[in-house]
């Protein structure tokens, strides 16, 4: 017997307006969509296109600051929305439609664990009991490959890493096992591999239960694993919609073929230097946190003017061996050096000028920008307090930063952080690591969460920034283009351990080693099979019901 095809959300004419300058300006022109029960549309585009408000409308829901305007019809299985009570919305929000967000980071409650946050909804809607809801969330974490499943729910947020965070939110939202899921972006934070076991649980949970969902992604290899229909969109306008594999195929608009185009910005490697002292050098370090050991035994060297680019599967160390480097996490053993000269392990006993050799650019540029701080303080503050800047100074040196960055510093000085697009806050979050003056900066996943064009962007601008100012990089990422496209060195790390190591050109020729291999061939291809094909490959043709079975 078939699975039921029948509408479950019909959208016409949807406009929708944002408030700005004291007017409401339209921000989302007119757009239709149909959805069918068990169908996944895929909605991409570059910032700015509208997506995620489009995505959040069919939840009957807009931003602080928007509205849907007169006109506009949103009928969820024969519900129109725009008219149904406050109450009714929120009483079929997180039962029947449920929304993964994009940055799992800053939508957790840091107060309360996992657990207990995945049970509220299915417990308040009266849908499971307590205990009934734990036993499901467990099952739900298997089927999502988190480690312990048994036992990471009772963790708190910080404890668990982003990639693990982002799947316990998805499994948050299959709860209630709702009609519609909203996917914003929910594999953006997860390395290769594990993205792999995400999509693949996802496809399994909306075949199983006939589960609708619009998923919002600016990686199209990814919507081409995920989506029955591509709908793609450009500054609130609908360009073009087909079925995927049409879509990829032939896509008809040129604004589209343009997002198809393989990344164009690869800048020539350099090579190592054959004689003098690293700027920064891992020797031998261990650490812990608590009493578990975390890192093993990791070292690498980053010469002054390089780039070199660290990658593994979510809790292989890269993130906590940035932590070392800069104090916040001392070594249990090992040494890290600047110039050959040991660094104290703590950052609280490192003279200034050691601490400002040493910044990062941090990943989610949303939780790592207060927002309600203006731009020209957020830049001023490191200003200041490394130079001791003051008064007309201070102003003269963070528009120069604004200027490096490529930001008019007559529009952007009194802005606030919710006023800029994502690409413009990583931008600030750019030019606040250069008001110190460093010599070496962490860049730490800072374009995973940006649209190829926008990504495309920054590593321009961080290539260019390198060229003008003699900056050496640490690239943490789980995105092999960004890898190609940027790095000198490659440091491959797996279980808190460094595997293999190398020129870039050297580490992407074969052969490599087994857990590069690995890393190389789970990058997603502009193919729909491709993800089928690779499971089957690898001896899995269906993820959620491998981990059933295991569970039973």
């Amino acid at each position: 017997m078939s699975a039921d095809k029948s509408v479950l959300l019909k959208i016409r004419n949807l406009r929708i307006e944002g408030y700005s300058d004291e007017k409401w300006i339209e921000i989302v022109h007119g757009i239709d969509l149909t959805l069918h029960r068990g169908e996944v549309m895929g909605l991409i585009g570059e910032s700015g296109a509208g997506k995620s408000t489009i995505g959040l409308a069919a939840m009957g829901f807009t931003r602080d600051g928007c509205r849907i305007s007169e006109g506009s019809s949103i009928e969820f299985d024969g519900m129109e929305l725009t008219t149904t009570p406050a109450s009714d919305l929120q009483c079929l929000r997180g039962a029947r439609i449920a929304y993964v967000a994009q940055s799992a980071a800053a939508s957790f409650n840091p107060a309360h664990k996992l657990i207990d946050q995945h049970t509220e909804a299915p417990v308040q809607y009266r849908i499971k009991k307590r205990l009934e809801s734990q036993e499901d969330a467990m099952e739900l974490y298997e089927r999502l490959r988190l480690p312990n499943p048994r036992e990471i729910g009772f963790r708190y947020p910080h404890q668990v890493s982003g990639g693990q965070l982002q799947r316990a939110m998805t499994a948050m939202a299959m709860a209630c096992r709702p009609d519609l899921i909203i996917f914003d972006e929910p594999t953006t934070a997860l390395d290769v591999t594990t993205q792999i076991e995400v999509l693949s649980a996802i496809r399994d949970i909306v075949d199983q239960f006939n589960t609708a969902a619009i998923y919002i992604t600016h990686d199209l290899a990814v919507v081409a694993q995920m989506a029955n229909v591509i709908k793609v969109l450009l500054k609130g306008d609908e360009v073009e919609e087909a079925d995927t594999r049409t879509m990829l195929e032939n896509p008809k608009n040129e604004y589209t073929k343009s997002l198809w185009a393989v990344r164009e910005f690869k800048r020539e490697q350099k090579p190592r230097p054959t004689q003098g002292v690293p700027l920064i050098s891992v020797k031998n370090v261990d650490a812990s946190y608590g009493d578990t050991p975390v890192l093993h035994d990791v070292s690498f060297d980053i010469f002054e003017g390089m780039t070199v680019a660290v990658v593994g599967e979510s809790g292989s160390g890269k993130s906590t061996t940035a932590r070392c480097i800069t104090g916040l996490l001392p070594p249990t053993s090992g040494e890290i050096l600047f110039k050959g000269q040991a660094l104290p392990p703590d950052y609280r006993n490192r003279t200034k000028d050691q601490l400002r050799q040493a910044q990062m650019i941090y990943q989610m540029a949303d939780t790592a920008l207060n927002p309600k701080v203006k731009i020209s303080e957020i830049i001023g503050r490191p200003a200041q307090f490394y130079s001791g800047l003051h008064g007309p100074d201070l102003k003269s040196r963070v528009d120069e930063l604004l200027d490096l960055i490529e930001l008019d510093p007559s529009q952007y000085y009194n802005r606030y952080p919710p006023e800029l697009s994502g690409g413009q806050k990583q931008r600030i979050g750019i030019a606040r690591s250069l008001a110190a003056g460093p010599t070496f900066i962490i860049c730490d996943e800072v374009t995973s969460a940006l649209d190829q064009l926008v990504a495309e962007g920054i590593l321009r601008l961080l290539d260019k920034l390198q060229k003008e100012l003699n900056l050496s990089y640490m690239f943490i990422t789980h995105d092999l283009a960004t890898v190609r496209s940027i790095a000198d060195e490659v440091v491959v790390m797996q279980y808190g351990k460094v595997v293999e190591q190398g020129p870039k050109d050297e580490m992407f020729t074969p052969p490599h080693h087994e857990y590069t291999d690995l890393l190389l061939s789970s990058v997603p291809e502009m193919d729909p099979d491709w993800l089928t094909t690779l499971l089957e490959e690898r001896g899995v043709d269906d993820i959620g019901e491998a981990a059933r079975e295991k569970h039973k």
